[in-house]
């Protein structure tokens, strides 16, 4: 197998992507042609790895057709599998937790969310909550409490029902509880807490290891400040279009958005330039 080198990049053994306004589409959706692409690039030597808040089983579920022939960082960096393989697993920590749910409730305009493997915890009723992007909160119940320390938390969303306050409430969180979370703005609504020393790039950095990849041989896309650690991290990062503007900042390069389908056409060039490889 080969690798693939264009217009001066290192060698490129790995392409970890965003899902929401990166990898999708504008009805979240997969693209088709991504599973062939997927599948030709790592043919040649190029692996794929997802990279998204979304937990594994929904993530399972979107790449179905290739499940088995890639990778998964999911949950924001708390869920990482390798060729089927988990090779780590972070949960929250239950102390902490408490700390989040009773500085959230010092804010009228925020709802959090906490998510096991399988369920999402609600603590407002459901319409308090809009769903935007990976915040689609599946088989959702009403909680009135946090779970007992026997409940591994591997994700918390907090929706904020002004858009005008997110980013007054994302510092506020980050002033009351810096100690044991980042606070990333996700969307247009909702914040991620992400548990210090947790997060994407962590979760890649397993994907690599284990395939013993190096950073420089990296391409990651990525249009949110979830996607900041990532981004930093490697080689090659993309920015899309779309993208916030520190995420534009500290990228590498920008690209055209996902309603365009820029990831996939990053991905295609790639192919192209093994052909013109094996042509000369």
């Amino acid at each position: 197998m080969v690798c693939a080198k264009r217009k001066g990049l290192s060698l490129i053994k790995l392409i970890a992507s965003d899902m929401d306004g990166t990898l999708l589409d504008e009805n979240s959706k997969v693209p088709p042609e991504t599973y062939d692409l997927i599948l030709e690039l790592r043919d040649h030597g190029v692996y794929f790895a997802v990279s998204s808040g979304r937990r594994f089983d929904t993530l399972q579920e979107f790449f179905s057709p290739v499940v088995d022939k890639m990778d998964f960082v999911a949950s924001n960096g708390t869920q990482v599998y390798v060729d089927g393989v988990m090779v780590d697993r972070e949960v929250f920590s239950h102390a902490a937790v408490k700390r989040l749910e009773h500085t959230v409730r010092l804010f009228g305009c925020l709802h959090l969310v906490l998510y096991d493997r399988t369920r999402s915890f609600l603590y407002d009723d459901t319409d308090k909550y809009e769903r935007e992007i990976d915040k689609d909160l599946p088989n959702a119940e009403r909680v009135y409490e946090v779970p007992g320390p026997n409940i591994n938390i591997i994700k918390a969303s907090i929706f904020c029902d002004n858009e005008s306050y997110l980013m007054d409430m994302a510092y506020a969180l980050g002033r009351e509880l810096g100690s044991d979370f980042v606070f990333a703005p996700s969307g247009k609504k909702w914040i991620d807490p992400l548990p210090i020393g947790v997060n994407k790039a962590t979760g890649i950095k397993q994907v690599m290891a284990a395939r013993s990849i190096n950073a420089d041989e990296v391409m990651a896309f990525g249009d949110s400040m979830n996607d900041y650690e990532i981004l930093r991290l490697v080689g090659n990062s993309r920015a899309m279009g779309n993208a916030r503007y520190g995420i534009k900042q500290i990228a590498k390069q920008t690209i055209g958005t996902n309603v365009e389908h820029s990831v996939q056409k990053e991905m295609r060039a790639m192919l192209r330039s093994f052909k013109n490889q094996q042509a000369s």
